[in-house]
């Protein structure tokens, strides 16, 4: 079982918690700036721009009051986002629990200008939430030292016939 990793002469599995944990997250995030949101209703998976990740490790959001997503919060918070940062790395998933918002101080501090396409009325348009992602357990994929390395690495590999990839993958407890 797990022959790939077997063969990999350094070691390529670490769970993370804590503070690297947290800089793990916002780093992955933030490579990948939109996640896919799920929540427990039945094929309920939509795109998601995360506003920003809290010194907490709270991942936030701006919804419409009236959209399925908050609907579905409302009956059940357990939501699950799924996060890829490129093609062979930078990969995420999180279990977390989803609260909802109408805090004008917080929604003032995720707003940008373009979200006037979806909030016609600005930042003050009556529809608008914040939705805060508590993160509980998560598994990540990534790399050690960078695209380059990665790249290197496998080709390496793959010319003297040996796996050379440079992955790192775990548990990511926040």
């Amino acid at each position: 079982m797990d022959s790939i990793n077997k063969n990999q002469p350094e070691d390529n599995y670490k769970d993370v918690g804590g503070s690297e944990a947290l800089e793990k997250l916002k780093d992955l995030v933030d490579s990948a700036e939109t996640c896919f949101f799920c929540t427990r209703h039945e094929g309920s998976a939509r795109p998601m721009s995360v506003r920003q990740v809290d010194e907490q490790g709270n991942l936030w959001f701006l919804s419409a009051d009236d959209s399925h997503k908050n609907k579905e919060i409302a009956a059940d918070p357990a939501v699950k986002l799924y996060f890829q940062g490129s093609t062979n790395s930078e990969f995420l998933v999180l279990d977390g629990v989803a609260t909802i918002t109408r805090d004008k101080a917080k929604i003032k501090e995720l707003w940008t200008f373009i979200l006037k396409t979806w909030f016609t009325e600005g930042e003050d348009d009556p529809r608008i939430t914040a939705v805060k992602v508590t993160p509980g357990q998560g598994y990540y994929w990534d790399n050690k030292h960078g695209k380059a390395v990665a790249g290197v690495k496998m080709l390496v590999g793959a010319v003297i016939g040996k796996t050379l990839d440079d992955s790192i993958e775990g548990n990511i407890t926040v």
